[in-house]
């Protein structure tokens, strides 16, 4: 009898605006075998969020706790705010042989490469994607619209852009975003040529 074969965490990143999380949305509902990690964070509950599903909400001293624990595959401070990606969300899912899907920051993943090279159930087992906004006007474009942010957060957001697609180079695949249709298109071809 064969050993079970573990699963692949697929990482996805990409800037404020550039469509990563509609795109994971939907690959999620689309693509069987594939689900979720929920991440954690300090930041507060947006209307209809549910803890546990959406994110696991934590106060800042509780988050603490858990990054002294070492309860982290990685963490980091994101808009002020404390974000990352517990052990126990990733680990017995992927020991299960299933495909996981995590949508983060290019901190988090820079993170969660280094872990991989040293971690025996991550080693070989992570494929990192980047979503790179055609430009940076169209970036702001799709910020304004969205209309969640005042105009000193989408500033905010936008330097924080210039930066992070800075580090594309060093994702095995990136995505240069075009319509939701192309975007999603792209991500499946990526999914099923890694497994």
């Amino acid at each position: 009898m064969s050993k079970q074969e573990s699963g692949f965490l697929f990482i996805v990143s990409g800037p404020a605006g550039s469509g990563k999380t509609t795109v994971c949305d939907r690959i999620l509902k689309e693509v069987p075998g594939i689900e979720r990690v929920v991440t954690s964070t300090t930041r507060v509950p947006r209307s209809g969020e549910v803890d546990t599903v959406d994110y696991y909400f934590f106060d800042s001293d509780t988050f603490q706790a858990k990054i002294d624990a070492g309860a982290f595959y990685e963490y980091a401070q994101v808009h002020n705010k404390l974000y990352g990606t517990l052990k126990s969300e990733v680990q017995g899912k992927l020991a299960a042989g299933i495909d996981l899907l995590l949508n983060i920051d290019v901190q988090g993943a820079a993170q969660m490469r280094e872990t991989a090279q040293n971690d025996p159930l991550l080693k070989g087992k992570v494929v990192t994607i980047f979503i790179m906004p055609p430009t940076i006007e169209v970036l702001a474009t799709r910020l304004r619209g969205r209309a969640t942010d005042a105009e000193d957060e989408i500033q905010r957001r936008m330097a924080v852009a210039v930066e992070e697609m800075q580090c594309s180079k060093h994702y095995d695949h990136t995505i240069l975003s075009g319509t939701r249709e192309e975007d999603f298109t792209a991500l499946v071809a990526i999914y099923k040529s890694s497994r």
